[in-house]
Parts: C-alpha cells; sequence; structure tokens
C-alpha cells in the first residue's frame, strides 16, 4: 500500500501552490518608496483572498490604509503561511518549529466594479464546489472533516464573509515579480515564476487543513499514526501528529526513541517522517481511504508479529 522514506516529487513550486490554495487569509505588506527607491512608509495587515487561476485575488477593507498608498512607487510584499490549528499549532511552537510559508513580491491592480463582480463570482463558485465536495463526502470522510474546527481550518468558511454582511472592500489581483517558499526550518528557496505558472495546486490543498486538524483531534487517529512509524518505518515513536498531506501521501512529526547516548540512555525526540503512496491521492476520499488501507495493512503486521 505505501512506502516510507523522502520523496523530492512534490517541487517547492506545487508546494507554494498548495499552500496558497489551502489558505484564505496572508500579511500583506504595502511599501511605500520615494523616485530613488528609498523605503518612506510600511504599512501590514492581514487581507483576505483565493486563487483564480495562480493569481492571488486579494479583498481588501475599504478602510485600510493600503488603499491610500497603492501608487506607482509602491511595492508589495504578501506573505501566507500554514493556517495550523490546535494542538499541531502549539507543539510546533514548543519545538520552535515553524509552519512552511510562501513570500511573495509583487504588484497589485485594483478591479474596478465590473471586473471586481468578476471576481466575487468566481469566489462564490470556489465556495460552492468546496461546499458541494464536503456534502457528498463519505462518513469517514465527513466524520473526519467535522472533528476540526471549521472556524479555524475550513477555506470556504472563512471565505464566506466576503460575501455577506455591509463591510466593503476593494478588490485587488496579485500579480508576482518573485516568489520564495520557507520551509519549517527557515530556509528560504527561490521558486522560478515559469514553474509557479506551470504548476498546479494539489487536489487536496483546499482540505489539507480540516485533514490536518480533524485527524490530530482525535486520539484515535493519532494512535494509527504511531502505528504507521512503528510497523512501516520501524520508528519506536509514542506519539504522532499530522503535519501535512498531499496527492502522493503524507508527513508526520513523530515522537521516536533516539539514539543511545555515551551513558547508554535514550529520549524521545520529535522527527519529521514520510510515508508515500504506492498511488496517487486523487481526492480527499481517495486519501482517507488509502489511510484506512494502510491502517489494515498495519494491524495484520502486528499480529503477524505477536502471533495472533
Amino acid at each position: 500500500m505505501m512506502r516510507g522514506g523522502k520523496s523530492s516529487a512534490i517541487t517547492f513550486a506545487e508546494k507554494c501552490k498548495s499552500i496558497l490554495a489551502s489558505n484564505w487569509q496572508g500579511n500583506l505588506n504595502t511599501i511605500k518608496a520615494d523616485a530613488q527607491g528609498s523605503k518612506e512608509e510600511i504599512y501590514t495587515s492581514k487581507v483576505k483572498y483565493f486563487v483564480k487561476k495562480g493569481k492571488p485575488y486579494i479583498w481588501v477593507p475599504e478602510k485600510e490604509l493600503h488603499n491610500n498608498t497603492i501608487i506607482d512607487l509602491t511595492w508589495f510584499f504578501f506573505f501566507v503561511s500554514d493556517p495550523f490549528h490546535s494542538p499541531l499549532a502549539h507543539l510546533l511552537r514548543s519545538i520552535r518549529k515553524l509552519p512552511a510559508r510562501v513570500a511573495m513580491v509583487g504588484d497589485v491592480v485594483r478591479l474596478e466594479d465590473e471586473k471586481a463582480e468578476l471576481a466575487a463570482e468566481s469566489l462564490r463558485d470556489v465556495i460552492l464546489a468546496d461546499q458541494r465536495t464536503v456534502k457528498k463526502s463519505s462518513y469517514s470522510v465527513s466524520g473526519i472533516l467535522s472533528s476540526s474546527y471549521l472556524g479555524s481550518t475550513s477555506r470556504s468558511a472563512n471565505l464566506q464573509e466576503l460575501l455577506q454582511g455591509n463591510k466593503q472592500y476593494s478588490v485587488y489581483r496579485f500579480n508576482l515579480s518573485s516568489c520564495m517558499y520557507i520551509d519549517g526550518n527557515g530556509e528560504a528557496h527561490e521558486v522560478n515564476l515559469e514553474d509557479i505558472e506551470k504548476s498546479k495546486a494539489d487536489p487536496l490543498a483546499p482540505f489539507s487543513m480540516s485533514l490536518i486538524d480533524g485527524i490530530n483531534q482525535s486520539e484515535m487517529r493519532r494512535r494509527a499514526l504511531v502505528l504507521f512509524c512503528i510497523t512501516f518505518l520501524n520508528e519506536n515513536a509514542k506519539d504522532a501528529f499530522l503535519l501535512s498531506v498531499d496527492r502522493k501521501g503524507f508527513d508526520v512529526l513523530g515522537k521516536v526513541l533516539g539514539s543511545v547516548k555515551n551513558d547508554g540512555s535514550r529520549d524521545y525526540r520529535w522527527k519529521e517522517l514520510r510515508f508515500t503512496f504506492k498511488d496517487e491521492a486523487r481526492d480527499v476520499e481517495t486519501f482517507c481511504q488509502h489511510l484506512l488501507e494502510m491502517e489494515e495493512e498495519a494491524l495484520k503486521k502486528v499480529s503477524h508479529f505477536s502471533g495472533i
């Protein structure tokens, strides 16, 4: 069913696309400069967005200062990270590990009435598509998704407010001029814009945060992750959290027994582990089916070793 080890099949460009597709909020930095390029003024705030044809479309509240500083001599820095929720977020902070992030530099184009309405229609379609997928999902999938804190992990739930209420927004299209992928260790990787344009977001991305949180909120599902570490990777684990998911597999933070010290003792440490599927998961349903098959395979291994 699966094989362990590192996989380089998911490129940095694909990771960037997937982070953008899984999230709905980022930090927009407006950097106003003079004619010589000197930075005169920087303004930062959180804004909501969605991605259409690979480009972020950003909703900026009308009262935000960004709207007053968008002139010719202005740079824009847009920063998006995996929106992890507890308990994984607490663990990452405790071991000083950061979520993967995307840092983009570029310019923005304000959409006038007709184009802004078209962007809103596209956003409405994205939300409805997400809702349809959840509605037709199997009992096991809906059980995982509903176990997560949807207010903190659901893209459609968080974008819905842009189309409701009386709050007024200006809509901007963000045009990238450079892009950087920053991994959990803080190492930055520059990504070629051509690779960004050619690559696609992972099919699991829109639901990845709900999947991750739904599994991590369940002690039973986390015990299954521990079992995977022991049976498939031969790692002596006593705890595990799902860290990331994609069509080719998933990453786990496992609390595993370290190497023997000089005094003969061994401590547990958090280690990132990769599980790779033999067959790609084309959607959330297939991904969850792969997990169930892995559980069955792991239990058979345990039964065999114990002679049951």
